[in-house]
């Protein structure tokens, strides 16, 4: 039974140990450049016929992750290919190049893998990114004072100015009194804040900054919001190795093997995203069922648009009116939760003083 055993162990590991001799094949892969771009069979083939006028040939295309993946014969055919598909698909488009596995579908659906090289054997990218802490706190100061401001109207309590200075909001009263029931009720409300009491010739001062405790919080939310985001956008270049991680209290550090287009994956991480809110197109102006409204080759409504929900993969779309009532440029925080009244799953939004 030992030799079994044996025997047993050295095919286990053969099998699993065989995805390791198949080399990886060039591929050009296309994804969507904004959230909402759905890459479909249309997609696929206005990219295929593209490469066919250009007599570049392609095999075993496929969809992975909302994405399509051309394989191309040689690297000459890749970057070739690349050059193509950008003038062809236009800027909504991610075309990226990649190297895809060639191992056979028996060894995938045993869950057998190639090995993983890693940066220092396999080659790629190194990013070492930095979180601007500071616009992060003084974006959260802004919002602090316009609560401060409504909290302190609600309970009546007076002050003639409140000012905010980077990291550093200032507020003057008429006279200590007033400071001195300002300075009780920061206390006794959430008591996030380091207070110094100072006299002026313009009255009673009152200057307020975050304590460490409400810094740490900050700062620490802004490098996971950054994290996330990264990942994210590493799924558009289709690196199934990389590493993503936090360095430090503010540096995000960006392995990503493999991957041959660096000015390509520094566009992709580095561009800036956009958030939009905007109202459903509201049935009762339109004759029509915003959630089950299909095109179909009809004309849209005029002010409204089509995009994509539930997911990206799903083929339905919503109908929204093209006005914007908000932008992120308004979003101070976002946090997952839980509604008390029907326990669903929902996401709580703070906004700023503008946006609020």
């Amino acid at each position: 039974w030992k030799y079994v055993l044996i025997l047993f162990v050295l095919v286990l590991s053969t099998i699993y140990a065989l995805p390791s001799f198949y080399p990886d094949e060039h591929a050009v892969q296309i994804s969507g450049a904004k959230a909402g771009t759905v890459i479909d069979e249309s997609i696929l083939k206005r990219a295929e016929q593209a490469l066919q006028q250009e007599q570049i040939s392609t095999h075993d295309d496929s969809f992975t992750n909302n994405a399509a993946l051309l394989r191309v014969d040689n690297a000459e055919a890749q970057l070739k290919a690349q050059d193509v598909l950008r003038r062809s698909l236009g800027d909504d488009y991610v075309v990226a190049l990649n190297l895809a596995p060639t191992t056979p579908a028996w060894l995938q659906k045993l869950g057998a893998k190639p090995m993983k090289l890693g940066l220092d054997l396999r080659g790629g990218v190194h990013f070492l990114l930095e979180v601007d802490m500071d616009k992060a706190i003084s974006q959260r100061v802004e919002t602090s004072a316009a609560d401060i401001r409504r909290q302190f109207r609600d309970h009546e309590i007076a002050f003639n100015q409140l000012s905010v200075d980077k990291n550093t909001m200032t507020l003057r009263f008429a006279n200590n009194a007033d400071r001195e029931a300002a300075m009780d009720f920061l206390r006794r409300n959430g008591n996030e804040y380091t207070q110094q009491a100072l006299a002026s010739n313009e009255g009673s001062i009152l200057k307020l900054q975050y304590n460490d405790a409400k810094r740490q919080e900050i700062e620490s939310y802004a490098v996971e919001q950054n994290l996330t985001t990264l990942r994210n956008r590493i799924n558009e270049l289709g690196v199934a190795e990389a590493l993503v991680q936090r360095q430090g209290s503010n540096r995000i550090v960006v392995d990503l093997p493999g991957v041959q287009d660096t000015a390509e994956a520094k566009r992709v991480l580095g561009r800036t995203a956009n958030l939009e809110f905007r109202l459903v197109a509201d049935q009762n102006d339109q004759v029509i069922n915003p959630y089950t409204y299909e095109y179909n080759g009809q004309t849209i409504p005029a002010g409204t648009e089509l995009f994509a929900y539930e997911s990206l993969d799903s083929g339905k779309q919503l109908l929204l009116q093209r006005q914007r009532i908000l932008t992120g440029e308004r979003v101070q925080d976002a946090r997952s939760g839980f509604s008390q009244d029907s326990g669903g799953a929902e996401v709580n939004i703070t906004l700023d003083s503008a946006g609020g």
